[in-house]
């Protein structure tokens, strides 16, 4: 009867461990999988126009906003100018050390996806912020246009609550 009983609770334990490890797999939990899932469900319309989408998100505790930007140096990058894009947005905190800086880039039909995304990568700096530093970099792409974040894991843990 001992050994029944232990056994049923053993098969308990696994099954609550495998049910309670798939849900946190499935359900984005930091600042950079939350927007991006965000930007995958609604990457339709101008750079400008996904741009203010994504700042105006539920999870966002700061007054954000969104600008066109045009080829050259951005924030976040190291000392080289960013190119290759037909059209692309930045969005952000208005004000504050807030180390969050995203942009949405439209390339060209034949451009080579990877290869912008490589070069965001490479040259993408989580210091460019004074005094604060992203924990998170996220880059990802819906065909042509191109998602890119740096950011806090959480807010929680920047603004102390």
């Amino acid at each position: 009867m001992k050994k029944t009983i232990a056994l049923i609770l053993a098969a308990i334990m696994v099954l609550g461990m495998v049910a309670c490890t798939s849900d946190k797999e499935d359900k984005p939990e930091t600042v950079g999988e939350i927007l991006l899932d965000a930007f995958e469900d609604n990457s339709e319309g101008t750079a400008q126009e996904i741009a203010e989408r994504i700042i105006g998100n539920e999870i966002i505790p700061f007054m954000g906003g969104a600008n066109p930007i045009e080829p050259g140096y951005l924030a976040g990058f190291d000392n080289v100018e960013i190119t290759d894009f037909k059209e692309g947005a930045m969005f952000g905190p208005m004000m504050g050390t807030i180390p969050f800086v995203g942009y949405i880039f439209v390339l060209e039909d034949d451009a080579d996806v990877d290869g912008f995304m490589k070069t965001l990568k490479d040259n993408a700096n989580l210091r460019w912020n004074i005094c604060t530093e992203a924990e998170e970099l996220t880059v990802d792409n819906e065909e042509n246009t191109v998602f890119f974040l740096m950011s806090p894991k959480k807010f929680e843990e920047q603004s102390g609550e």
